[in-house]
């Protein structure tokens, strides 16, 4: 049976996306990949993980971070040599068949979608806050409404968005970091250092709290395969791709674990205002900067805000891709002016419909919605793993020279890799809040998987 797919016909995994503009410079590129690892995951999501881990978030942000790392490297490899707006879905379909990349790019849709969804609902009760008595769905309509118009305008607008919304949250989160590590040296005016007073119980409820705060900080890193989707909109595709990866590293590492390690140097691990006002206000408010909460508010607006647009901008590509290779209704395919219009104006529909399930049933077909995409990114950097062994010997062995990225020592990490993932879903096994979204997500892919495979079997009896 042929995995030949109009994905893969010629080898270059951009037949697809012929009829896309390529309306993105390096710039927004090298914005959307920098500040695609700043989102409102890391702002306020990270306080319960802080809870529950203490001084030893640092340790967990530190694994999983090392785990995304390898990830984005063989994501980037595979992408630098085959740039595709389907990403990882048009590897998996190359690599394994096309009812991988059917399951693969389906399940990340649906979590993109409801993402949106969720977004817009974290950024509405902000303005709510602000205006009270506003209605919050009617916020999330005029998110909705400002994204979407100019997601259908062109790829441009969704550049200079992002470009702007991550020039944003990286100033935001680098004067933090400025402002603590001054602080923490004893030179910032007016206040102390605390020296290492925070961090003498760095295990304070034991190996059970770094689980928590290990799969708490998995979680937090989604958004980074955006960059691989966009780079298919940019005139130099592999150079993009290439650049972005490169530095994946050392983003990594300072905004996220430099920042945990910031925040629980200056504030106390088992201090309510880490969840209940989240880590970085918290540790503003104890360095005394005035209006930190405001100032927070407002850069976590930005974080939903441009997480928003970039997932609606992910979602359609994804459809669009799936759709070019034969793998959905041919509908959600039209591109007009180099835009899925029609895939840009689903994906804002369903995440809509996302909202109003939140106000309709949020008792029991909300949450449900909910454990299903819990697990989807897990799902998806297994995929990306696999799909990363198989199509590396056959660059190797058939196009050397598109192995412009390649993986740090093959296959060794790769197989490292895999292990933490199969690791993170034992552990999610194990605790009761994420064993329901484990068994939900993995209900879900096994529909989707068993529907691909049967749309494969009978492409191939035609």
């Amino acid at each position: 049976m042929s995995r030949t797919t109009p994905d893969t016909a010629s080898g270059s995994g951009q037949d697809t996306d012929v009829a896309l503009s390529h309306g993105l410079k390096q710039r927004h590129l090298s914005m959307i990949a920098l500040g695609g690892v700043i989102g409102a995951g890391l702002f306020v999501g990270s306080g319960a993980g802080i809870a529950a881990a203490g001084p030893s978030i640092v340790v967990a942000y530190a694994v999983s971070g090392l785990l995304v790392m390898l990830v984005m490297r063989m994501l980037g490899e595979m992408s630098a040599a085959h740039p595709s707006s389907g990403s990882f879905s048009a590897h998996a379909e190359r690599a394994i068949g096309p009812w991988v990349g059917f399951t693969a790019g389906w399940s990340f849709w649906v979590l993109l979608c409801t993402a949106v969804g969720l977004e817009g609902i974290g950024a509405a009760k902000i303005v709510t806050r602000w205006l009270p008595g506003t209605p919050e769905w009617a916020w999330v309509a005029l998110f909705m409404v400002v994204f979407c118009v100019a997601n259908l305008a062109a790829v441009k607008n969704f550049g200079e968005f992002e470009f702007w919304f991550a020039a944003l949250k990286v100033g935001a989160i680098t004067l933090f970091l400025v402002l603590g590590v001054l602080a923490i040296a004893g030179v910032l005016p007016g206040t102390d250092s605390p020296g290492t007073a925070h961090l003498g119980d760095f295990l304070p409820n034991g190996g059970e709290g770094l689980v928590i705060g290990l799969l708490a900080s998995v979680f937090a890193y989604g958004g980074l395969e955006t960059v691989t989707i966009a780079a298919a909109e940019s005139p130099d595709p592999v150079r993009g791709v290439a650049r972005a990866v490169r530095t994946a590293m050392w983003r990594i590492a300072l905004f996220y674990i430099g920042s945990m390690a910031v925040v629980v140097t200056l504030v106390p691990w088992d201090s309510k205002a880490v969840v209940e006002q989240g880590p970085y206000v918290a540790a503003l408010d104890r360095l005394g900067i005035p209006g930190a909460a405001r100032l927070m508010d407002v850069v976590v607006l930005v974080a939903l805000l441009s997480a928003m647009n970039a997932n609606i901008y992910g979602s359609s590509r994804i459809a669009y891709s799936l759709v070019a290779r034969g793998q959905g209704p041919k509908s959600l395919g039209k591109v007009s002016a180099g835009v899925p219009r029609v895939a840009v104006l689903v994906s804002c529909l369903v995440g809509f419909g996302c909202v109003l399930l939140s106000h309709w049933r949020p008792d029991d077909v909300f949450p449900w919605l909910l454990n299903m995409i819990g697990a989807v990114i897990l799902v998806v950097w297994i995929f990306i793993a696999v799909s990363q062994l198989r199509l590396r010997r056959a660059l190797e062995r058939e196009s050397p020279e598109r192995l412009t990225v390649r993986m740090w020592a093959f296959p060794v990490l790769t197989w490292v890799a895999l292990a933490g993932m199969a690791a993170i879903l034992v552990l999610m096994a194990r605790e009761p809040d994420t064993r329901v979204q484990l068994y939900s997500t993995g209900a879900m892919t096994l529909v989707l998987a068993l529907v691909g495979y049967a749309r494969q079997r009978a492409r191939a009896a035609r």
